[in-house]
């Protein structure tokens, strides 16, 4: 218990603030990485996605290329990338952005798959087209799978992106190794705490996101299956 009272003591001296290498610097950056991340895996995976799901191609592959993609090491992945493009943001970047993909996917058409068919036929039956079946019906009855897929995602980048330094992309990663190269291990501790704390505020913000975003009529309600009692009497109705 001691290593972590040092590491909370480290988390909050002064002294570590400020700077290239302070605390609040090393923050914003991993929030950056993670960001970009997570923005540039929702630009290509929401889409196709929901071109899956309304259309229901290529359904298979995609669930295969996600599985595969699951299991690469992003680790070893940012090595690799890095040793392509360079030291720097690109690689590890790309890594994160290979690594949320999925889960985006994943969330996008299983939220058009899970939409009752019957209501998309009774869209089709009043004459919706399907850009105002996908926008009306589909997208707003998806958006809790969604909301999950992107919260999934975002606390995986959030987690990983401390490898993000591995390569010189900085980001709360650099406590971490620098620690460990210099036996400092209340920083260790320091940074790993720091990341923990980001990736519960990150789910604090999704759940909040969720209930602004989701249309209320698509809150789950327990159903009511009883039949309200006549107001009239048994006389007046015979």
């Amino acid at each position: 218990m001691n290593i972590f009272f040092e590491g909370l003591a480290w988390v909050f001296d002064p002294a570590h603030y400020g700077g290239v290498d302070g605390i609040d610097t090393r923050i914003l950056e991993h929030l950056r990485i993670s960001l970009i991340s997570l923005l540039i895996a929702a630009v290509i995976a929401v889409p196709l996605g929901y071109f899956i799901g309304h259309t229901g191609r290529g359904r298979t592959l995609a669930v295969a290329v996600s599985g595969g993609v699951r299991a690469l090491p992003t680790l070893g992945l940012t090595i690799i990338l890095a040793l392509t493009l360079g030291i720097g943001l690109e690689a590890p970047i790309i890594a994160f952005v290979v690594l949320a993909i999925p889960s985006i996917l994943a969330g996008a058409y299983a939220g058009f798959e899970a939409v009752d068919r019957r209501t998309i036929d009774a869209a089709r039956a009043v004459g919706m087209t399907e850009w105002q079946i996908a926008g009306k019906v589909e997208i707003p009855l998806g958006l809790p799978l969604l909301m999950g897929g992107l919260r999934s995602a975002s606390l995986q980048v959030i987690a990983t992106a401390t490898l993000a330094d591995y390569v010189g992309g900085g980001g709360l990663g650099h406590f971490i190794f620098l620690g460990l190269q210099t036996n400092d291990y209340p920083q260790m501790l320091a940074g790993s705490i720091i990341v923990v704390a980001l990736a519960l505020l990150s789910e604090a913000i999704f759940s909040v996101l969720e209930r602004l975003v989701v249309p209320a009529g698509v809150k789950s309600r327990a159903p009511t299956t009883v039949r309200t009692k006549s107001s009239r009497s048994r006389a007046v109705v015979g």
